[in-house]
């Protein structure tokens, strides 16, 4: 660069960063999430940042959003620490797309060491090479919970996953809000009582899944191109339209798997739907939080039966919150056996986004302080150090000002970052052990013994 050049300092397109305030909401809403997670037993886990590409790509998922970076990781001047470290540098890596891929590799590789059932949340920053636009970032945190099994997977699982939910965005409270479930087996298996080949569900269940982005008439036309044909194209649409409360679409769909012909998947996919369902109810998940939705698909491969998406009632605009399913076979893959798995994932930065630029969710205030212990003179400051350290130890989040200047600019300065309380001692308080808290907020300032501060203090936050 030559002298004189500027800098381009500017974030790169996609990737966001956060003001205090922004940030102090995020780690508010991750400390609700990971609370919930943790009272259903999920444990945490980390996984890499960078998959080798054939991990990302595995069960069909070519990853049009993935973002690439092909080894060598070390630099041409450091090829003999590559060569002793046994990276051959030519392995192609890429940064991990969702947490459910590195899950699979994740147990694939630690299988001796887990507990199965094994249930699992994780709450880390994953990448898409998407492109950036409003509320669509390149880099964003996903907080996910994933149960995975040997073998055989309880339906209650799935039906935990809705109580969960549940839980977190009333805990949030961000209004009303609805989980639409289905099983891909229902689609499935309706699709092949209509005829359809084996070959084209895949690509089916694809441009059904997309009928809230393109319309009924939209998905009519790419049905067809598909080769479906207009009549098998109008059935389709009726029956993902098929409505009402939830014991209603159970009995409907019965009668559709008792009248109709081939309809072992799709007898089997209404059962486990209803399982699903009535373990949602025993887990005391009100009725109006959850439907039946046969328009939910989930577009991933991977998933194989009981699929959800939770939309904000009112906001419907913003699409699904948080989404998520059932696979079979993601884990086996890697590891040649059944190993049936669950999960939920709440896109967290996103949803952070969406929410504030609807004003659902507000920012907190620039810093965790409450209380400003204020500078009246700088012989005082052993007094105010002390003071400080005493509300500290009571549970209070302090802010010391070491800086000497007018009180009133001190007061203007704690109101700028949302302190509502500041501590006044000068010499005549010091020499009697008080202390004057001044609310910001009401202008209120009272006297009060410096060995009955924090109880005072706790009493006004209260």
């Amino acid at each position: 660069m030559a002298k004189g050049d500027k800098i381009n300092f500017s974030t790169p397109s996609g990737f966001p960063e956060f003001l205090p305030s922004e940030k102090r909401l995020e780690l508010y809403l991750l400390d609700i999430i990971r609370r919930v997670f943790e009272s259903y037993g999920f444990t945490p886990i980390e996984t890499p940042a960078v998959e080798r590409l054939e991990v990302l790509q595995a069960k069909g998922n070519q990853g049009d959003n993935i973002i690439y970076g092909i080894d060598p990781i070390l630099p041409p001047n450091r090829q003999a620490e590559r060569d002793k470290s046994g990276e051959t540098g030519s392995e192609a890596r890429a940064l991990k797309f969702d947490q459910t891929v590195p899950l699979a590799a994740y147990i694939a590789r630690h299988l001796n060491e887990l507990i199965f059932p094994f249930a699992r949340y994780q709450m880390d920053v994953v990448f898409r090479g998407e492109r950036a636009k409003d509320g669509r970032f390149r880099q964003f945190r996903q907080c996910d919970i994933d149960v995975v099994a040997r073998r055989e997977l309880s339906l209650l699982y799935d039906a935990q996953m809705p109580a969960i939910i549940t839980e977190i965005f009333e805990a949030i409270n961000i209004g009303d809000f609805l989980i639409r479930i289905n099983n891909r087996k229902v689609l499935t298996g309706f699709f092949k009582s209509l005829g359809i080949a084996e070959n084209q569900i895949k690509s089916c269940i694809g441009i059904v899944d997309a009928l809230e982005k393109i319309g009924e008439s939209k998905v009519k036309q790419d049905l067809e191109k598909e080769g479906i044909s207009a009549e098998q194209a109008q059935k389709i649409i009726e029956f993902i339209k098929i409505d009402g409360l939830v014991d209603e679409v159970l009995d409907k769909l019965k009668h559709l798997a008792q009248n109709l012909p081939e309809t072992e998947q799709l007898s089997l996919g209404v059962t486990e739907l209803e399982t699903v369902i009535t373990g949602v109810r025993n887990l005391g998940v009100a009725e109006n939080r959850f439907c039946i939705d046969l328009s939910i698909a989930r577009g991933l491969d991977y998933y194989t039966g009981t699929v959800y998406e939770t939309t904000l009632l009112g906001h419907e605009a913003l699409g699904s919150i948080c989404s998520g399913g059932r696979y079979e076979e993601l884990v086996g893959v890697f590891l040649g056996e059944k190993m049936p798995g669950v999960g939920i994932s709440i896109g967290l930065t996103r949803l952070i986004s969406r929410l504030l630029k609807a004003g659902i969710l507000n920012t907190l205030a620039a810093t965790p302080a409450q209380v400003m212990v204020v500078n009246m003179q700088e012989d005082l400051m052993p007094t105010y150090l002390k003071v400080s350290q005493h509300l500290r130890q009571a549970g209070i989040n302090v802010i010391t000002n070491f800086d000497k200047r007018p009180l009133g600019k001190q007061f203007q300065l704690a109101d700028k970052q949302g302190i509502q309380f500041c501590v006044i001692i000068g010499s005549e308080e010091a020499a009697a052990q008080k202390s004057s808290l001044k609310d910001l907020k009401t202008g209120e300032q009272v006297e009060v013994l410096l060995e009955n501060l924090a109880e005072e203090v706790k009493r006004k936050l209260s």
